[in-house]
């Protein structure tokens, strides 16, 4: 009886084997397949290109490439159970893709944002750059920097009080910024040419001698105190990229001043 069950099983195998049709073939860029889904050598290069570069080298060795293959058969197989269960038509999985939905619509948008400000910029590029004549006349008037250090108020009556209290003894200088001051560090002490920081604040530093108090005067950083610590003239060689930065923002703004009435650009203030 063992001999007849085991032969027996022994042709039912083979015409088993005889009647279903050959696998089949697989495509050379195919690296696995988990049920219809397959896993290619594109798959695996965009899951390579997402790693750190520790791990692309990595990855780029037989070993590596095995586990990462490994790792990206796991996902499919989860993801295959997963839709076989119907997680897929859940209402959780329906919320988690709608965030990320508006997540990425919202990339996206910054995105397209971002590339048409840049080619915009690239096309108006030769507008802004000023001619060798326009960048001497500038330096014929404003050839110098100059250093000042400021402190920054909230309020229009401390300012005035620091104000004061600075004119009549200067040396408190350090002991009001420590107690006082809302300017960020990188703004306490400021180097620049005529044009190159805020325009009010530069006419006070112009007209003030080295060493003096002056303020307050309000910008949309807050109520400034400020004290001229040096004054400089600068070459021609040394002023001249700074210059053709400061007239290509000007030709800049003025473009932008010119567009603002063209599309009608209204602000409203709401704390009016």
């Amino acid at each position: 009886m063992k001999l007849w069950g085991l032969l027996l099983l022994g042709s039912i195998s083979l015409a088993a084997c005889q009647k279903e049709p050959p696998p089949a073939p697989v495509a050379p860029e195919t690296a696995a397949r988990i049920g219809t889904v397959t896993i290619t050598e594109a798959d695996i290069q965009a899951a390579t290109d997402l790693l750190d570069a520790k791990d692309q080298q990595f990855a780029q060795n037989p070993i590596g490439k095995q586990n990462l293959i490994q790792i990206l058969t796991r996902e499919k197989l989860i993801e295959q159970d997963a839709r076989a269960t119907g997680l897929d038509k859940s209402e959780e999985f329906e919320q988690l893709l709608a965030g990320k939905k508006e997540e990425l619509d919202r990339i996206y948008e910054q995105f397209a944002t971002e590339a048409l400000e840049r080619l915009w910029y690239e096309q108006k590029s030769k507008e802004f750059t000023p001619s060798e004549k326009e960048i001497k006349a500038y330096f014929d008037q404003y050839p110098y920097e100059m250093t000042i250090k400021q402190i920054i108020l909230d309020n229009a009556q401390t300012a005035d009080q620091m104000l004061r209290a600075l004119k009549s003894s200067p040396g408190r200088w350090n002991e009001v910024s420590r107690q006082y001051n809302i300017a960020p560090q990188s703004l306490r002490t400021l180097t620049f040419m005529p044009g190159e920081y805020l325009d009010n604040l530069e006419v006070v530093a112009a007209n003030s001698s080295v060493g003096k108090v002056q303020g307050f005067f309000k910008t949309a950083q807050g109520f400034h105190i400020i004290m001229k610590t040096n004054e400089k003239r600068l070459s021609f060689q040394e002023a001249k990229p700074r210059i053709e930065q400061i007239l290509k923002h000007r030709k800049l703004d003025q473009l932008l001043d010119a567009l603002k009435l063209d599309y009608e650009v209204v602000i409203y203030d709401k704390n009016e």
